[in-house]
């Protein structure tokens, strides 16, 4: 498995954030997670990445237990937050000389895949200017190039689409689309063409449960459309 959660619980204080959550997705999926604000995702993808940890239960990312075996865990994930952050007085290939060497890339390796990246990311043509500079598309592109650039097994994005016009969301969405041929992707959104778009199966959860897990061709064939299963079960999970 790519990602295994188990039981998965957290309380901030006294409040529940996720509540016993267990999932599980296969290498090469790529999974939309959705609920509505306040449900848990984000909560979810930060114990994920081992911002955060669970308050009970487990989560193992490519094998390896992010409670007994964190940094490993870590090294096999590519991580694109909410709130993209950024360095925006560097230039692009200084942010990501930067990261890779966070990432433990020795300097042949890095210079390698930088190249890669900035390629796959369309970023080519803009390495002269800093990140500051940039549309906030290109942010976006920048922050996803960074969570690349170590080759990970697992992409986790929080809502990557956030904030971009019409044409900047076509441009992510090809780049996830093109990162999931080889990877295990999980990404939360509240735009449900864009799951449609992208995604083979759907996780939705909410008050921190999860209360769909299915793919889209089994909702395709029950006749129902997503949108109405996310408005339905929102409102009526108690």
């Amino acid at each position: 498995m790519s990602i295994q959660v188990n039981n998965l619980t957290k309380y901030y204080g006294q409040q529940k954030a996720i509540d016993d959550l267990t999932f599980e997705l296969q290498p090469g999926e790529i999974v939309g997670f959705l609920g509505p604000n306040g449900a848990g995702k984000s909560t979810t993808m930060k114990i994920l990445t081992g911002y955060l940890s669970a308050s009970s239960g487990s989560a193992r990312v490519a094998g390896h237990d992010l409670g007994k075996d964190a940094q490993l865990a870590k090294s096999k994930i590519g991580y694109l937050p909410e709130h993209n952050p950024l360095y925006l007085d560097l230039y692009i290939k200084e942010f990501l000389q930067f990261s890779g060497k966070l990432y433990g890339l020795d300097k042949h390796q890095l210079q390698l895949r930088i190249q890669q990246v900035m390629d796959d990311c369309g970023l080519t043509a803009e390495q002269g200017k800093k990140i500051g500079q940039l549309s906030k598309g290109y942010r976006q592109r920048v922050g996803l190039a960074q969570a690349l650039l170590h080759d990970p097994q697992v992409l986790i994005l929080d809502e990557p689409t956030t904030g971009l016009d019409p044409n900047q969301i076509l441009e992510i969405r090809d780049l996830i689309r093109q990162a999931g041929k080889q990877k295990t992707i999980l990404f939360s959104t509240h735009i449900m063409q864009e799951v449609e778009a992208l995604c083979d199966r759907v996780l939705l959860i909410n008050k921190g449960r999860l209360v769909v897990d299915t793919t889209l061709e089994n909702l395709r064939a029950s006749g129902q459309s997503l949108e109405n299963v996310f408005a339905s079960l929102t409102r009526t999970t108690p």
